[in-house]
C-alpha cells in the first residue's frame, strides 16, 4: 500500500472544551470526515451506496489520545484501510499537528457494510479498496 490518504484542516474555536483544547468527542468528527473523503477519492460514494440500501457502519472505534490540539492549530488526518475479515475492514487513522508533526490521536475504526436485509456484505466498491 502506498502513502496514507490525508485531509488537512484547522481547529475551530467551537470545538474546544473548558480547558481550551479540542474536546475528545470532536476527534470522532475529524476521523469520520477523513474516512468519507478517503472513500470518495477511491470511488466509493457513501450516499450512492445508501440509496442502494447498502449501509456502511462503524462497529468499533479505538482511539488513543496522545497530545491536545488547541484553537487555530492546523492538523492532518491520515487514513489507510485494511481487510480484517471476510466482512470487516479497518481504517487506521492518525491526527497529527502540522506545526511540529506531533501525533495527537491514533485510531482504529472497524466497519462493515449491511445489505438490504441487514446482513454483512461488502460491495464491489468496498472490495476494490483492498487491492487484492
Amino acid at each position: 500500500m502506498g502513502a496514507p490518504f490525508q485531509v488537512a484542516s484547522k481547529v475551530r474555536d467551537y470545538e474546544l472544551d473548558m480547558q481550551g483544547i479540542v474536546n475528545n468527542g470532536v476527534y470522532f468528527n475529524y476521523l469520520e470526515h477523513a474516512r468519507h473523503e478517503f472513500l470518495l477519492a477511491n470511488g466509493v460514494d457513501f450516499a450512492a451506496l445508501a440509496e442502494q440500501s447498502i449501509h456502511l457502519v462503524v462497529i468499533r472505534s479505538e482511539m488513543d489520545y496522545k497530545a491536545s490540539l488547541k484553537s487555530g492549530d492546523e492538523y492532518v488526518v491520515s487514513v489507510t484501510v485494511e481487510r480484517l475479515s471476510k466482512v470487516k475492514f479497518g481504517f487506521r487513522q492518525q491526527v497529527v499537528r502540522s506545526s511540529d508533526q506531533k501525533l495527537c490521536v491514533s485510531a482504529l475504526v472497524i466497519g462493515t457494510a449491511l445489505n438490504k436485509r441487514g446482513r454483512p456484505y461488502l460491495s464491489p466498491e468496498i472490495e476494490g479498496l483492498f487491492g487484492e
